[in-house]
C-alpha cells in the first residue's frame, strides 16, 4: 500500500471514529464519552482508537472542533450564499433552527456549555472560545443589516445577537417539553424580533 492510500485510509478511519464519538456525545455529553465505549461503537480495539487520539481529553477537544466545523458548514455555508443584510441574517437563524432539528439527541456545543460551565479546563476554554466567535459572527451579520438600513441605526448588535441566541437556546430546550410547537414558536419569535428592530 502506498503512502497516499495509507493516509487516505487513516483519514477515513479517523472521520468514522469522530462520527461515532459525535453520536455518543449528543446522547450522553462529552463526559459520557469514553475510549472503551467509542471503540465498541466503532468496531475497533481501544489501542486502535488511542492511535488516533492519545487521551480522552484530546478526543473530547477534537469532537468539539469537529462539531464546530460541521456546524459552520451546515449553518454558515448556505447563509453566506445569501445577499448581505437581512436575507443573510435570516438564513443564519433558519439554518441554526435546522441544525437543532437535525440533531434530535441534542447539540454537543450547547450540551458542553452546560457540562463545563463551572469546570475550568481546556474543554471549557474551547467551548467559550467557540461561543464568543459565533456571537461575533452574528454581531457582524447584524451590523451589515444596520449599514444597509434594514435594521434601525440605534440597534445594539451585541444585544440583538444575545436575543437571537436566546431564541435558539429556547428552541433547543422547548423540543423537550413542547416538540409539536417548538420550531414554530422560535420562528414567530424571530419574526417578531426582526419586525421590532426594523426602521
Amino acid at each position: 500500500m502506498n503512502l497516499a492510500a495509507s493516509t487516505s485510509k487513516g483519514t477515513a478511519t479517523r472521520e468514522m471514529i469522530l462520527e461515532r464519538a459525535y453520536g455518543i456525545a449528543c446522547r450522553f455529553g462529552l463526559e459520557g464519552l469514553s475510549i472503551g465505549e467509542l471503540a465498541t461503537a466503532a468496531g475497533m480495539s481501544k489501542s486502535g482508537v488511542f492511535a488516533h487520539f492519545g487521551s480522552r481529553e484530546e478526543l473530547q477537544l477534537t469532537v468539539l472542533d469537529w462539531t464546530a466545523a460541521r456546524f459552520g458548514h451546515a449553518v454558515m455555508g448556505p447563509a453566506l450564499r445569501q445577499p448581505r443584510g437581512l436575507p443573510r441574517l435570516r438564513a443564519i437563524m433558519l439554518g441554526w433552527f435546522e441544525w437543532v432539528r437535525a440533531n434530535p439527541d441534542g447539540c454537543v456545543m450547547l450540551g458542553a456549555a452546560g457540562e463545563y460551565d463551572g469546570r475550568p479546563g481546556p474543554q471549557r476554554d474551547r467551548v467559550v472560545e467557540w461561543l464568543a466567535q459565533w456571537r461575533a459572527q452574528l454581531g457582524k451579520a447584524i451590523a451589515m443589516c444596520i449599514e444597509s438600513g434594514e435594521l434601525r441605526s440605534d440597534i445594539d448588535p451585541a444585544l440583538l445577537s444575545f436575543q437571537l441566541f436566546s431564541i435558539t437556546e429556547g428552541l433547543h430546550h422547548a423540543r423537550l417539553y413542547d416538540p409539536q410547537h417548538a420550531e414554530q414558536l422560535a420562528r414567530s419569535a424571530l419574526d417578531q424580533l426582526l419586525r421590532n428592530s426594523a426602521p
